[in-house]
């Protein structure tokens, strides 16, 4: 919806019902797990998920410095973004995407009625058409492991899938880079 593929995430949305901002990153705060110690007894898959999370790309300073920014002044704020930049920002949907979308939501549907493994071909097939949208993977996964890890019934597990891509990319970079006054413009 709105194409957030991962959370946590925001999206501004003036008063008059107009989004400002499309869907970013959106940490309320510094998690707390990213400051998680290694316990001694800790087993290898442990490790490397501590170790994976702790280099997750987590800005929530710069987040709410942000948010407090068009709190306060509305939109005249340097981060509320004019209609252009917002398109121009935000994630197009293609047809695989759309798909998947609705494969997730039969899915969703499927579980939530009971028949957990009617859903599991849709769970997959949102998996393959929207192999990006982190929020399908690991809605599928935590059925099948609160844990999200290796399974016989998914592809892939959130630590592995996390490693492939690099943890630094499992959240892409906020880009709260005020658009220049040429920008805000419009022109």
């Amino acid at each position: 919806m709105l194409g957030i593929v991962n959370v946590p995430s925001g999206v501004w949305i003036d008063e008059r019902g107009v989004i400002i901002r499309p869907p970013e990153t959106a940490s309320p705060r510094r998690p707390a797990f990213l400051d998680r110690e290694i316990p001694l007894d800790a087993t290898p898959r442990q490790r490397a998920l501590v170790e994976a999370v702790r280099n997750l790309r987590i800005d929530a300073e710069t987040y709410l410095a942000a948010l407090r920014d068009w709190v306060a002044h509305g939109s005249t704020s340097v981060y509320a973004l004019p209609p252009d930049v917002v398109i121009e920002r935000s994630r197009p949907r293609s047809r695989d995407e759309a798909l998947a979308a609705a494969h997730f939501e039969l899915g969703q549907h499927l579980h939530r009625s009971g028949d957990s493994v009617a859903a599991i071909p849709h769970f997959r097939a949102a998996h393959r058409l929207d192999p990006a949208n982190w929020t399908y993977k690991r809605q599928a996964w935590s059925f099948v492991d609160p844990g999200q890890g290796a399974n016989d019934v998914y592809d892939g597990d959130w630590l592995s899938d996390v490693l492939a891509i690099g943890p630094e990319n499992y959240y892409p970079a906020l880009d709260m880079e005020p658009p220049s006054a040429h920008e805000k413009r419009g022109g």
